[in-house]
C-alpha cells in the first residue's frame, strides 16, 4: 500500500495517528491560505493608520502600560535588541512546526486537537485582519517608538509599499502571541512533568518581543488570547469512551485494579 492508503500506525495508547501525507497536505494548505489571506488585506494604508491611532488612544484611555515600557528593556544595548529581532523573525514558525511534529509522533489525539485549535485561531485572525487593517506601532510617529528591526536588524519586512511577501497592516490579533500561547497550553496539557509550566515562558517572552520591537500593541496580544480562549472553549480534547478505555487498561493493569467506567484522556500521561 502507498502512504495515502496504508493504515496509520497505532500508538501504545491505542490511538492511530492521522495519515502523514494527508496531514502534510492539510498543514501546507492552511499555510497557503494564511499567506493568501494576509495578501488580500493589503492596500488599506489610510484605514490601517487611522485604526492604529484609535488603538493607541484606546490603550491610553483604559490606562494600559505604554509599549515604550517594554521597548525600554530592549534598548540597553544593540545586542539585546538584535536578539529580540532575531527571535521575532526566526522562532514563530519553526517552534509551532516542532510543536505539531512532536504531538503527531507522541500524542496523536492532542495533535488533532491542537491542529484544529490553531486552524480556528488563524482563520478568525485572518477575518479580523481583513475587517480591521491595523498599522503596527513602529509605523506611527505619535507612539515615539523605535523600529528596532530597521535600526538594529534583522528585519523580516521591506518597505510597506513594495513588500509583496507579507501584510504589514495585519497587527491585530497577533498570531505570534496566539500561536506561542497555544504551544504552551498544548504542551502543559499533553505532558505531566513538574516543569511543564515553564512552557509559559515562551508566550511571555514572545509578548515582550512583539511589543518591545514595536511590531504589536498590547491589545493585539489581548485579542489573540481572547480568540484562542474561544477556540479552546469550542474545540475540546477528545476522550476515549469508557468501553475503549477499559479494553486498553485491561492489557496494562491486572484485573480488579481498574475503576469501572473511568474515562481516560487520550494520549495523556505518557
Amino acid at each position: 500500500m502507498n502512504a495515502r492508503t496504508e493504515p496509520a500506525q497505532a500508538t501504545p495508547g491505542g490511538i492511530a495517528r492521522p495519515p502523514l501525507v494527508r496531514e502534510l497536505l492539510l498543514v501546507a494548505g492552511l499555510f497557503l491560505v494564511y499567506k493568501l489571506g494576509r495578501q488580500l488585506a493589503t492596500g488599506h494604508t489610510a484605514e490601517a493608520f487611522r485604526n492604529g491611532h484609535r488603538v493607541w488612544d484606546l490603550e491610553r484611555a483604559v490606562d494600559l502600560p505604554g509599549e515604550g515600557s517594554a521597548q525600554s528593556l530592549l534598548l540597553h544595548g544593540d545586542t539585546l535588541a538584535h536578539i529580540a529581532n532575531t527571535y521575532y523573525a526566526t522562532v514563530h514558525f519553526p517552534a509551532t512546526a516542532a510543536f505539531l511534529i512532536w504531538l503527531y509522533l507522541r500524542r496523536p489525539a492532542h495533535y488533532v486537537w491542537a491542529r484544529r485549535v490553531l486552524a480556528a485561531l488563524t482563520a478568525a485572525a485572518l477575518v479580523l485582519h481583513l475587517l480591521f487593517p491595523l498599522a503596527p506601532p513602529r509605523m506611527l510617529a505619535a507612539t515615539g517608538l523605535v523600529d528596532t528591526a530597521r535600526v538594529y536588524g534583522p528585519s523580516v519586512y521591506g518597505p510597506p509599499q513594495t513588500d509583496q511577501l507579507s501584510n504589514q497592516f495585519a497587527a491585530m490579533p497577533s498570531l505570534h502571541f496566539g500561536w506561542a500561547l497555544m504551544l504552551a497550553i498544548g504542551l502543559i496539557v499533553a505532558t505531566r512533568s513538574r516543569w511543564r509550566w515553564l512552557w509559559l515562558l515562551h508566550p511571555l517572552l514572545t509578548l515582550l518581543v512583539i511589543v518591545g520591537t514595536a511590531n504589536h500593541y498590547w491589545l493585539d496580544a489581548l485579542v489573540a488570547g481572547a480568540l484562542l480562549g474561544l477556540a479552546l472553549a469550542v474545540i475540546h480534547l477528545p476522550h476515549r469512551s469508557a468501553t475503549t478505555a477499559g479494553r486498553v487498561r485491561e492489557k496494562l493493569v491486572p484485573a480488579g485494579e481498574t475503576a469501572a467506567g473511568e474515562n481516560v484522556l487520550v494520549g495523556a500521561g505518557r
